[in-house]
């Protein structure tokens, strides 16, 4: 089979799969986001940050993904919190029966959030619908300021960009305007934040963000 029409019947399948899970947040009153950047930007530090400011008994669970090793789960589940890891083996991305299956030992009643941490990538998560509410992109200053002209696809598609770890602005070159205007260039509409996770800066928006999202959710129930 050429590769082309092999290609269309994964993200067919995983698609279908995809709106099943969609469907079952939905009536579930669950809000799914899904994170997603390059290797080292921040993805796990910042979890760390959003479940130490939960309180106790909030009703979230993390799915988060890597090639190898499930350290990341066990840097969550300090927290008290349900984290699971999803290890792929040498894929560069999750699909949606990965998350599916993931699920399927969880009580999605106890859930009113759900966050998955995606693989390190800019390009193969994009292509991939986990059925989640939103992707959120994630950019360090640590890299490069041009990364939404590179990787157009994830930027296209994500909700909510989070130029990350901005307590390093004055010792790296990145000029954080020419950033917001890359990203919004791909996609006018995108909504914006600048958070460190060393500092606290922007993380009470980020989780305003998340609850805005969260009733949006359970009013459309």
């Amino acid at each position: 089979m050429d590769r082309i029409p092999l290609e269309k019947k994964v993200l067919s399948e995983n698609d279908r799969i995809a709106a099943r899970l969609r469907e079952s947040y939905h009536e579930h009153g669950i809000l799914c986001v899904n994170i997603i950047s390059s290797p080292g930007s921040g993805k796990t530090s910042l979890l760390e940050r959003t479940l130490e400011r939960f309180p106790k008994g909030t009703r979230v669970a993390v799915l988060t993904g890597d090639i190898q090793t499930d350290n990341d789960a066990r840097r969550l589940s300090r927290f008290g919190f349900p984290a699971k890891q999803i290890t792929t083996g040498g894929t560069c991305h999750l699909d949606a029966l990965r998350v599916e299956r993931a699920l399927a030992d969880w009580s999605l009643d106890s859930l009113d959030l759900l966050i998955i941490e995606n693989v390190g990538n800019l390009v193969c998560p994009s292509s991939y619908d986990l059925g989640e509410a939103a992707k959120i992109v994630m950019l360090s200053v640590a890299e490069g300021e041009d990364k939404p002209l590179k990787y157009p696809s994830i930027f296209a598609k994500s909700e909510l960009l989070i130029l990350n770890k901005v307590d390093l602005l004055p010792y790296v070159p990145f000029d954080i305007k020419l950033a917001r205007e890359y990203a919004r260039s791909i996609h006018p509409g995108m909504e914006i934040l600048e958070v460190s996770c060393t500092t606290g800066q922007g993380l009470d928006q980020w989780i305003e963000w998340l609850e805005k999202r969260g009733k949006a959710v359970t009013s459309d129930k």
